[in-house]
């Protein structure tokens, strides 16, 4: 594994234009490999990060032995738009910089990951695509945008289209950063962050990510956390204030909000958009995920050609695909393995 502190690639797009109509020049997308490509390029699995993650978060579900093998797969982990490495408001120079940085989306994103795998890599076929969270959201996307490519695909613990619910949970975290001392319409110093509202901002995070049952039992406990205030501020207000610049989370936030198939060019609907995917799936929500509750994902597969609802049991919520706990990780691992044979 490569970790934090090793390099990374970046593609640059020299003009890359938005949905939103803005054009970033250039629009960089940085990235991560692992494995090697093989000579007639058909080993190239696509395994896009989630909000705020980078690609060495990824880094948990590749290995020797595991489903996604380097030793057999080319695996490429690119960095969402907004996430402080690929393009983002913390990294774009004058006029685009800060809170000056345009919206993206998710197809956003999805376009400036077919670039990067058709123009660095040559590559016309996707073995898989698969993703947590906001990575399970560009996933549908993918399926969607370029079904003649996406041969399988396996999105964890994400959506299709953004519930309302979920909306409004992304809508409370808007209001604390941007209602924080400091934050200044987005024009604070890039040296000088609003702590005040980015933890708050994490007390919030703290009562989703995790099931009411993670907490009934004191699962935190399993994470070497010693109180439940322990938990709060040495998991969650330290997950938030390394090195997510607020700027950027509002970016992703807003991409979040506005997750939705269906409104793919030519689609109606987000059922259309869906019936349109010609993927192998396995569509995995966790049992008690409070963003992506599995009823939610169980809609969606009923309108898919082939997939399979699996629902990943046990109480971590959210943060079952994180992989945080040993039992999800080999449980999602199988899944992928299985997929793969097909």
């Amino acid at each position: 594994m490569t970790g934090p502190d090793a390099s990374y690639e970046v593609h640059e797009i020299p003009e890359f234009t938005l949905e939103c109509g803005a054009t970033l020049r250039p629009a960089r997308i940085a990235y991560q490999t692992y494995g090697e490509l093989n000579a007639d390029r058909s080993n190239l699995i696509l395994y896009p990060t989630w909000y705020s993650g980078r690609h060495w978060d990824n880094e948990w579900l590749i290995g020797e032995g595991m489903a996604l093998d380097p030793s057999r797969w080319f695996i490429v982990v690119p960095n969402m738009l907004g996430n402080g490495l690929s393009s983002s408001p913390s990294n774009t120079p004058p006029p685009w910089d800060r809170a000056r940085f345009p919206r993206i989306n998710v197809r956003d994103n999805v376009a400036s990951q077919h670039r990067l795998v058709t123009e660095v890599f040559g590559v016309e076929s996707l073995p898989l695509v698969l993703g947590w969270s906001m990575g399970a959201g560009q996933t549908y996307q993918w399926a969607v945008s370029h079904p003649e490519m996406v041969q399988r695909m396996l999105p964890f613990c994400g959506s299709p289209r953004t519930a309302p619910h979920n909306q409004v949970f992304l809508d409370s975290l808007r209001a604390a950063l941007t209602a924080s001392v400091g934050f200044d319409g987005g024009w604070y110093p890039p040296d000088d962050w609003p702590v005040g509202g980015l933890r708050a901002f994490a007390r919030i995070y703290a009562g989703w990510g995790f099931s009411q049952a993670f907490y009934w039992d004191e699962v935190w406990r399993e994470l070497g956390h010693t109180s439940l205030e322990d938990f709060a501020v040495g998991f969650w207000e330290g997950f938030f204030l390394d090195g997510r610049d607020p700027n950027n989370l509002l970016t992703m936030l807003d991409t979040w909000w506005n997750g939705d198939v269906g409104k793919t060019p030519g689609f109606s609907s987000t059922e259309e958009a869906l019936g349109s995917i010609r993927a192998k799936a396995i569509v995995m929500p966790a049992e008690k995920d409070l963003y992506f509750p599995p009823e939610d994902e169980e809609w969606a597969v009923s309108h898919m050609r082939d997939a399979e609802l699996r629902v990943i049991p046990g109480v971590w919520g959210h943060f079952a695909g994180g992989g945080a706990n040993p039992v999800d990780t080999a449980f999602i691992d199988a899944a992928v393995k299985e997929l793969l044979d097909r």
